[in-house]
């Protein structure tokens, strides 16, 4: 089977609040995300809630990078999505990094896996990281 994409859904708790209520720092975060991830960049839009919270996706032409904020939690819901030879990893790694996470679930998706004619994902490995420790839920 070949895989097509590779899907990361990050869950990151105990992010800083005001970095993740700053529209202009998380749109410079993910754009850098995927520069230093070695995609290529061709759109972005941002958008600030109020009171607080910010929702964002950044385009590149091997997919997308988005975040959803909820200052009040120090909570990110984020999604890499990138198709060819980029690795998603190095851009999630990064953005936890630079929220100052405290705690980081990774849900790691293969997509468009050709299956008898039809294109399915499959879950390859949930991945959760305490303080720089990490805890495999999957095999």
């Amino acid at each position: 089977m070949r895989t097509e994409g590779k899907h990361i859904i990050m869950d990151a708790s105990g992010c800083s609040p005001e970095l993740l209520n700053d529209l202009d720092y998380l749109r410079s975060l993910l754009v850098e995300a995927a520069k230093h991830a070695n995609a290529t960049v061709l759109n972005v839009a941002f958008h600030h809630f109020t009171p607080q919270g910010v929702s964002g996706v950044v385009v590149i032409s091997e997919s997308h990078l988005s975040i959803h904020t909820w200052p009040e939690y120090g909570y990110a819901a984020l999604d890499f999505y990138t198709c060819g030879d980029i690795d998603p990893k190095v851009a999630c790694e990064y953005v936890a990094e630079h929220l100052n996470a405290q705690y980081v679930q990774t849900t790691e998706v293969s997509r468009g896996e050709e299956h008898e004619g039809k294109y399915l994902h499959k879950v390859r490995s949930v991945k959760t990281k305490v303080y720089g420790k990490e805890l495999s839920l999957l095999p």
